[in-house]
């Protein structure tokens, strides 16, 4: 099975939503292009968009919302479509 790994470029606070009171950008199960917002990651009240960069199905994220992450982390699994 092929499998692609989005990492964070950055350092900072995940979130898989644009908002509190807002639904989640994608769940796992859901179909995705390379230019999909899979979550955002803040870094001192700026927000940066972080994408799948591979089309296929969101496959399991690596980490929660609201926690901190590393650059160079794993976020979620995409699993490349045949």
């Amino acid at each position: 099975m092929n499998e692609y790994e989005v990492f964070s470029p950055l350092p900072g606070i995940f979130y898989r939503q644009p908002a509190p009171d807002m639904p989640c950008f994608v769940e796992v199960g859901d179909k995705v292009l390379e230019h999909t917002v899979i979550g955002l990651i803040e870094v001192m009240k700026q927000f940066t968009e972080v994408y799948a960069d591979q089309s296929g199905q969101l496959k399991e994220f690596q980490v929660c919302n609201g926690e901190a992450i590393e650059p160079g982390q794993m976020i979620a699994i995409i699993k490349i479509d045949s």
